[in-house]
């Protein structure tokens, strides 16, 4: 429905984002469940881990495929049994789907789970697409004693002084939903694989050069080549500014909004079954009442629908704020904490003989749902 609507369709200026999703979960006669990592809690627990793909532009989101993760234990053969998948095998079968469904997208996007392994990237780029994945400041290469091996050492070594003598930093303006703009600073790496004219580019952004705080510091490696290289005229990918990179991983938060949507307002993890087959069929109705809202939304903007002031809903003339930025490290967290799903329900209608109205509740959760946003490309100021 959304994929083939006009307003809802994806585009090339879109990302398709990959992550993991996991729910506690009691029990262990559960499909799925085990003692593993849950990204969301930031701990090991008893728990049902789900790998996702989303599409995403400035304006609007929505999950497009999930796969339940299968712990090893559940195999006669643990790990070695030729049903097992990792979550990145399962990453690569979400964006092999996607490619087969059409689905157009400017680059892949993920955290670092998925940008550390090199065997994922290399897989992304023998199917010719491009991405922007997140690294850990600890990413290291083979180096000459004396030279920088990580691309901490490469952010330390760049030359920062201050915001009028910026070293090797370049100044970007990243501009949000409401308008509002905030500085940060980007940095070109050139050293070990990385560098405009090699199949790999590293490229560190900060608010803050002097202490690169981590909850505002991205550390990305994409194959998207540079304006102007050699790499670009051999490349079928489209070549991308640092202020294109920049507004590429940033669209990934909004992963983390849509888990905040279907868990705590739509219910992914409210099922009582135990079956792979009854799992899949709550976790498909959740992402079809999701694609509703929007689709609903998309075609009622012209419906302004009236919320007491004290709502946190906002209606789609309402300004909205600039969001909480998400760090380019791959540990979910809890900062996109929203309010309760019964903040989100529009005022009931007043009775008569019309039909029940449930479009008034749809509209007031879109409201919801696109609460924050980056909107437009950064540009570089010189």
């Amino acid at each position: 429905m959304l994929l083939e609507d006009p307003l809802t369709a994806p585009t090339e200026h879109g990302v398709l984002v990959i992550d993991e999703h996991g729910d506690r979960k009691a029990g262990t006669r559960m499909a799925h469940v085990g003692r593993q990592y849950l990204g969301n809690l930031g701990k090991v627990d008893n728990g049902v881990v789900s790998v996702t793909s989303l599409w995403a532009d400035e304006g609007i989101y929505y999950p497009i495929d999930f796969e339940p993760y299968t712990p090893a234990h559940h195999f006669e053969k643990g790990e070695k049994d030729p049903g097992f998948r990792t979550k990145l095998t399962m990453a690569l079968q979400l964006v092999n789907r996607a490619v087969q469904a059409a689905i157009p997208f400017r680059a892949i996007v993920a955290d670092t789970f998925y940008g550390e392994d090199r065997s994922l990237r290399k897989a992304f780029r023998a199917l010719h697409k491009a991405y922007v994945l997140a690294l850990k400041p600890s990413h290291d290469w083979w180096h000459a004693e004396g030279t920088p091996g990580s691309l901490g050492e490469v952010a330390q070594a760049a030359g920062w002084k201050s915001a009028d003598q910026p070293g090797q930093w370049v100044k970007v303006e990243r501009t949000f939903r409401d308008g509002s703009k905030q500085t940060w600073w980007a940095l070109e790496v050139q050293a070990g694989p990385y560098g405009p004219e090699k199949t790999e580019r590293a490229v560190i952004v900060t608010t803050d050069p002097a202490t690169l705080p981590d909850i505002s510091t991205w550390y990305l490696v994409t194959n998207l080549p540079a304006p102007g290289s050699l790499a670009a005229e051999q490349s079928i990918l489209v070549a991308a500014s640092l202020e294109e990179v920049i507004r590429l991983y940033g669209l990934r938060m909004w992963i983390e909004q849509s888990y905040k949507q279907v868990r705590e307002t739509l219910g992914w993890a409210d099922y009582q079954v135990r079956s792979d087959r009854a799992m899949r069929r709550h976790w498909q109705l959740v992402c079809c009442a999701f694609s509703f809202c929007w689709y609903h939304h998309s075609h009622s903007l012209t419906d302004q629908i009236r919320l007491p002031e004290s709502c946190w809903c906002q209606t789609a003339s309402q300004q909205e704020q600039a969001p909480e930025e998400i760090s380019g490290g791959g540990e979910k967290n809890e900062r996109l904490r929203g309010q309760s799903a019964a903040s989100l329900l529009a005022p009931r209608a007043a009775r008569g003989k019309s039909l029940a109205l449930p479009m008034g509740h749809a509209a007031a959760l879109l409201e919801g749902l696109v609460h924050t946003a980056p909107t437009s490309s950064a540009s570089a100021v010189p």
